[in-house]
C-alpha cells in the first residue's frame, strides 16, 4: 500500500522548474509543468546523472551529464543514450501542500 508523504509548498517549484527529494531513500523530481505536479525518478537511467539538475523544457527534461531527454510527467525515454524510462510517483495537493505516494 502505498504511503502518502507530505515533500513541500506548491509555492516552491514555479511552473516550468523542478526540485529534487530524497525520501525513504528514493532520489526523485517534481516538476511543475503549466501547474501540474509529476514526479519521477531523479537518477537518470543511462549513467547515474542528477536530473534534477537538468534543464527542463515543455515537458522534456534532459540530463546534464550525456544529455537524455526523458518526458518529466511519464517517465518515458524522449531520446538517448538512456533506454530505460524513470519510475514514476503520482502526486497530489492538499491546500498549498504537496504529498507524493510512495
Amino acid at each position: 500500500m502505498p504511503e502518502s508523504i507530505i515533500i513541500g509548498k506548491v509555492d516552491e517549484i514555479p511552473p516550468g522548474k523542478v526540485k529534487g527529494f530524497s525520501k525513504r531513500g528514493i532520489r526523485f523530481l517534481v516538476a511543475n509543468i503549466d501547474g501540474a505536479f509529476y514526479a519521477i525518478g531523479s537518477t537518470c537511467t543511462h549513467a547515474g546523472g542528477p536530473l534534477e539538475k537538468g534543464v527542463l523544457e515543455g515537458n522534456v527534461i534532459t540530463c546534464p551529464w550525456h544529455g537524455s531527454r526523458f518526458d518529466a510527467a511519464t517517465g518515458k525515454v524522449v531520446s538517448g543514450p538512456a533506454s530505460n524510462p524513470e519510475p514514476t510517483y503520482k502526486v497530489t495537493m492538499s491546500g498549498k501542500d504537496l504529498i507524493i505516494e510512495m
